[in-house]
């Protein structure tokens, strides 16, 4: 399916789901179904002035009549969450992208361990609602500063049969939060784990786990701060290195100081772009030659054998070649 195929969706309702986080129901205005997506997946919401923002679906993936995001406003926002707040309303029509998943449940688990923090719950709402009904198993540790800022909570409690959910509760102090290193000490065979939410979650969860298998561990980040890099491999420094356009043998330099992305735009080639941080997966592109040095936090071991994030990446050898 065409990731940049736009589709127009109405705003059919607004619910308050916990402090300052809303839930949006979309609708497409004609009547029909929306395009089917996978657990874990987000739309990027086109706004006003260009402005585009990404959220997940945290709605049940076998029904289609609708969509459900939920947003955070955020306390320093960067006009995302606060014009989803404030100025969307019922009855508003919104350009979507067709659903995209960077963040997804490993078909070969025997057991999900889940770990959300704050609004990081929505990508992970859709997978339970998928594994409740596939009767999966799994555990879920929410983590939120008070009752009052957890979203979604009667909804999780009266959903959970076939899981188990532990919900924490640390007023702002993260002393007296979920214990990631007790709780990731040991991974039971079969188990994959998938965490989202603020940097300090994200860090430390990667920190707890940095001893399970390789390829049982799963993520998304909202935001690149204080991101870590996954290849062990990346230089401290750029390189300067060529790139190579399979369909027309074109040939650019890449310098040290821009991206590939940079390079072509700058020779009249366009590719689709988005956060250029390496998180969100819209610059997608399969390289055909070459080694790439990925410095993204989305692909995973297998992607990585046939594509690259050209916002991000390098290349460890000389030239890559690029199937543009």
């Amino acid at each position: 399916m065409d990731n940049t195929t736009l589709h127009r969706v109405q705003v059919q309702s607004i619910r308050c789901e916990a402090e300052n986080i809303l839930s949006y129901e979309l609708v497409n205005p004609s009547g029909a179904q929306l395009p089917e997506f996978q657990p874990g997946a987000h739309v990027d919401v086109h706004l006003n002035a260009g402005l585009i923002r990404q959220f997940s679906l945290c709605s049940q993936p076998w029904k289609l009549a609708s969509y459900r995001i939920a947003v955070l406003l955020e306390t320093h926002s960067t006009g995302g969450s606060e014009f989803m707040h404030h100025q969307v309303k019922v009855g508003d029509v919104l350009n979507i992208s067709t659903p995209k998943c960077n963040f997804k449940l490993a078909s070969n688990a025997a057991r999900h361990v889940f770990v959300a923090g704050g609004i990081g719950i929505t990508p992970i709402l859709c997978m339970v609602h998928f594994l409740e009904r596939q009767q999966g198993n799994y555990v879920l540790h929410y983590c939120t500063r008070t009752i009052e800022k957890t979203a979604f909570r009667e909804e999780i409690e009266n959903l959970v049969k076939c899981g188990e959910v532990q919900f924490h509760f640390d007023d702002g102090d993260s002393s007296k939060g979920l214990d990631l290193h007790k709780t990731l000490a040991v991974q039971e065979p079969g188990s994959h784990l998938y965490y989202c939410g603020p940097g300090g979650l994200m860090q430390a969860a990667s920190e707890a786990s940095a001893h399970w298998e390789p390829g049982t561990v799963h993520f998304e980040y909202f935001t690149s701060e204080g991101l870590p890099v996954r290849d062990s491999e990346v230089s401290k420094e750029n390189r300067e290195f060529q790139v190579r356009l399979a369909k027309s043998n074109a040939l650019y330099t890449v310098p040290v100081d821009k991206s590939i992305v940079e390079v072509l735009r700058e020779n009249d080639i366009w590719v689709d772009t988005f956060c250029e941080e390496g998180i969100c997966g819209t610059c997608l592109t399969r390289y055909l030659e070459g080694e790439p040095e990925h410095r993204d936090m989305v692909l995973d071991q297998d992607d990585r054998q046939d594509y690259v994030l050209i916002c991000c990446a390098r290349s460890k050898t000389p030239e890559l070649v690029l199937d543009l």
